[in-house]
């Protein structure tokens, strides 16, 4: 073990640490003094190996004291990431080996090494069979298929795999882990007197149970999660796995119209393993305590989002997931830095994301950008607001993720104000589009997503929704606005006759596109969406052509994949990822795809401008 120290418990009251963490807090006193007494602790400098499973059968479990320690499969894929009071070895313990990984320290690190016989015989009781079947399910999983990557596009019912279990309400905690641990599932689904579906999984054994002292006779009715959310049989695996990222949900049962239970997805049933490292790249963001710790992990992005593609995710897939991560480490920086003010405000403002992040449409090279919104009431803490917004900038300029260089972040004075300013803005650039910048100020606003507070702040989305019906003047212009970004036709002429030079994939290719569907999805009163939700709403509304919304959303995902793979590849070669790519690089596929495509979106802009389109 390199650069490592051991050291003897009697200073750390190792007896007190261990009382807090499961499934030692129901150890008698006598109990746990002893564990503690047979206890060593070791400190250990950064990317220190701990263990590898794959050489030896271990006689010792290690408990993270202070620090995170990274499990890791052989093909170098991210099992799980254990923070203070985590426990890992115990698996390959119990199982004597059968499970391989190893585990290394992601930085200064100190470790309690517990003796395998003494905590062998802890797991044999009741805190320990709890302990077990809310942590060794995952090991489980290992052994069946990973069924569908992030990519798919099936149905989720060609997904499910065996039977449901589902237990009475009366069952006991005790009786409904054991025949969890049978069917080798992390879940019980119970259905009340009433019909309601309730769910119980690791999560709720470990803060619902073990983490309150219950015991484990309790009826599983009382502390279940209820009511379960649930999904229908005819989504697909990529929307549901968006939705169990952006909740934090591991499992989704899925219900036919009438209520009826088919069968219930786990993370495991939709990701590869490419796709859980987002999940544990989140729980590692949410573990951060400072803004080293964030920084650490802010580079890990662009990372997760090469191997995603590579792996076979969907260009799409790959934003979502991107987006969504990026969510996280905006919510960790902006805690870190509400933390590090003077008496700050810790609530009545909302933080909203603009831009590519904001319609789940990130890319490796997406700058973050942010608007602040605050209760009146708070006007006076509008300087301690924005200081925290440019603090929260500086730690995500530490993570990758620069601000825009344009000035649209959330302590620049245009893009943060009270709740009321927002509106009278909002009306003003209704009113007149042309005056204060309204019609570009505008466009990043509709897009904007509450990532932080109360989503009734973001005050600019509500006005513009009745924008069809009350501003038809304004939605007019919006739509001059976007048919002014005609794809270059220097630039068509290049891809169409092969020449050389380069191409700006974003500005001359997925703006006006995105612009388009901005435009389309206001005239069908919808504000912040992703483009090809914009898109199809805009044909429901009659704005555009059915057709027309098919086809540019068939280009969209085209260039995005494009945009993807030679980011990707600059990743790779070690330069920072952009959209501009050299005509003679391009494959002739992929090269005529683009001419194709540019026509497409010509063609479009073409029939839009000369469709008179008047709002109804």
């Amino acid at each position: 073990m390199p650069n490592s120290s051991e050291t003897p418990d009697a200073d750390l009251d190792l007896a007190s640490f261990l009382a807090k963490y499961t499934p030692f807090q129901a150890m008698a006193v006598d109990e746990l003094d002893a564990l503690a007494a047979d206890c060593t602790v070791v400190d250990l400098d950064a990317s220190a190996l701990v263990a590898d499973y794959a050489a030896h059968v271990p006689d010792e479990v290690w408990m993270v004291r202070s620090g995170q320690v990274s499990l890791t499969a052989s093909d170098g894929s991210v099992i799980d990431t254990v923070g203070p009071g985590g426990l890992f070895g115990y698996t390959p313990l119990l199982t004597s080996g059968s499970v391989e990984f190893a585990a290394h320290t992601t930085m200064p690190t100190t470790l309690i090494r517990l003796p395998g016989g003494l905590v062998r015989a802890q797991f044999a009781k009741p805190a320990g069979l709890a302990f077990l079947a809310a942590s060794a399910w995952t090991a489980g999983s290992a052994e069946r298929p990973t069924v569908a990557p992030a990519t798919d596009s099936r149905p989720v019912t060609d997904l499910l795999h065996g039977e449901v279990l589902l237990v009475a309400p009366e069952t006991s905690v005790r009786d409904a882990v054991v025949r969890m641990t049978e069917r080798g599932v992390s879940y019980a689904l119970i259905r009340s007197a009433d019909g309601e579906l309730g769910i119980f999984t690791d999560r709720d054994l470990r803060t619902r149970v073990v983490a309150q002292g219950l015991p484990v006779d309790v009826s599983i009715a009382s502390v279940m999660s209820a009511p379960a959310r649930t999904i229908t049989a005819d989504l697909t695996a990529e929307s549901v796995l968006m939705e169990m990222l952006e909740c934090g949900l591991r499992h989704m049962p899925v219900v036919t119209p009438r209520g009826e239970v088919i069968g219930v997805l786990e993370d495991a049933d939709l990701l590869a393993a490419s796709a859980r490292q987002s999940f544990v790249l989140r729980r590692s963001i949410g573990m951060a305590r400072t803004a080293d710790d964030l920084w650490a992990l802010g580079g890990r992005v662009s990372g997760i989002a090469a191997d995603l593609f590579r792996s076979g995710t969907k260009a799409s897939a790959t934003s979502a997931i991107v987006s969504v991560v990026t969510d996280s480490l905006v919510r960790k920086a902006l805690q870190l830095a509400v933390a590090e003010q003077d008496r700050p405000p810790t609530d009545g403002f909302a933080w909203l994301l603009l831009g590519s992040v904001a319609r789940r449409e990130a890319m490796p090279s997406s700058d973050v950008d942010s608007a602040l919104s605050w209760r009146d009431d708070l006007d006076p803490e509008a300087g301690r607001l924005r200081a925290v917004a440019a603090r929260t900038h500086e730690i995500l300029d530490g993570c990758g993720l620069p601000g825009d260089t344009n000035g649209a972040v959330a302590h620049h004075p245009n893009f943060a104000r009270s709740q009321s300013q927002w509106t009278a803005a909002a009306h003003g650039w209704l009113d007149d589009p042309l005056r204060d910048r309204g019609l570009i100020l505008s466009s990043l606003l509709i897009d904007g997503r509450v990532v932080w507070g109360d989503p009734a702040l973001n005050t600019v989305a509500s006005a513009y929704r009745r924008m069809r019906r009350d501003h038809p003047n304004a939605l007019r212009l919006q739509r001059l606005n976007a048919l002014a970004d005609r794809v270059r036709a220097r630039s068509l002429r290049d891809v169409l006759s092969r020449r050389g030079g380069t191409f700006d994939l974003k500005s001359h290719a997925v703006t006006p596109i995105v612009n388009l569907a901005r435009w389309g999805g206001l005239a069908a009163d919808v504000t912040s969406a992703t483009t090809p939700v914009r898109l199809s709403a805009a044909a429901s509304a009659g704005a555009i052509l059915e057709s027309d919304a098919t086809t540019l959303a068939d280009v969209f995902v085209m260039l995005q994949r494009l945009r993807m793979a030679h980011q990707v590849d600059q990743l790779s070669a070690g330069h920072p990822p952009g959209d501009v790519i050299t005509m003679s690089e391009l494959s002739p596929l992929n090269r005529s795809l683009l001419g194709d495509g540019l026509r497409e979106i010509a063609a479009v802009q073409r029939r839009v401008r000369g469709s008179g389109y008047v709002p109804g």
